[in-house]
């Protein structure tokens, strides 16, 4: 790997930590005031959504290794602004109900699928215009970053919902209480040896990728490696009783003593 695709990786690393721990530190706080604050954040948040949008969209014809960073801040930016939207309870589902004790896995996908199914549609949303932005772009990292985190993140809520033995619920917020009833806690389901090699097969590819190309084309190559590979470490993390909150500790203020936690059946 040359220093140009290592600093990318480097880059991916740290601009997914980072804007993670921003988003749960958000979210935290508006949880803890209540009322009107996380519509508040949200909408404060705006600004956010319109850079990633322009910043999408000016980045689309820049084929240079800064229009290759340009992209993958800007998808990054249209990803963060809908998670914080369903993080905070504000774009999330119809369905706001816990799920009722011993409903088959057959029987809790509807109302599972409801449960989130507004956030759902804004993903889709996202993807869907990054790729319309990407048709006959000289730029598409936007697109492909958004798209690496779409599907990590469906693998990710579906292995969930299917079971998983490690399921943390550390920063569930008030908002969402009723998510976790609709996660199994249990033996890997069948979906999951598919995801982590449909991940590491991702992986592999981006690597393989480095240096093959321009520099501009191995700074996106590092990029997606790295962000893959992330997405291959999360579901790893899910076989093990493991707080991957503690990431963020230093950003994150710790929990209220007198806060119950939801007990489980998964996450």
């Amino acid at each position: 790997m040359s220093g140009v695709s290592l600093l990318a990786a480097l880059f991916a690393l740290f601009a997914w930590w980072f804007s993670t721990g921003i988003i749960l530190l958000a979210v935290r706080r508006t949880d803890r005031i209540g009322d009107t604050a996380p519509t508040l954040c949200v909408l404060w948040g705006l600004p956010f959504l319109a850079f990633g949008l322009a910043a999408a969209w000016a980045a689309r014809m820049d084929g240079s290794v800064l229009g290759v960073y340009q992209g993958f801040v800007a998808a990054l930016a249209l990803w963060g602004w809908i998670e914080l939207a369903f993080l905070t309870g504000v774009i999330t589902g119809p369905n706001r109900s816990p799920l009722p004790a011993r409903t088959s896995r057959r029987g809790a996908f509807w109302p599972a699928w409801r449960a989130v199914a507004y956030h759902e549609l804004a993903l889709l949303a996202g993807l869907t215009t990054l790729i319309w932005m990407a048709v006959d772009a000289v730029n598409a990292t936007a697109a492909l970053t958004f798209g690496t985190l779409w599907v990590a993140r469906v693998l990710a809520k579906l292995n969930l919902f299917l079971g998983v033995p490690g399921i943390n619920l550390e920063a569930i917020p008030s908002r969402l209480s009723h998510i976790p009833s609709y996660f199994r806690q249990d033996e890997p389901s069948w979906l999951f040896p598919i995801s982590v090699l449909l991940l590491g097969g991702g992986t592999a590819f981006w690597i393989a990728q480095l240096g093959a190309g321009t520099p501009a084309q191995s700074v996106t190559a590092a990029l997606l490696a790295a962000l893959t590979g992330l997405a291959l470490i999360e579901h790893w993390m899910m076989l093990l009783p493991l707080a991957d909150t503690k990431l963020w500790r230093w950003l994150t203020p710790a929990s209220q003593p007198d806060k119950k936690t939801t007990e489980l059946g998964e996450t």
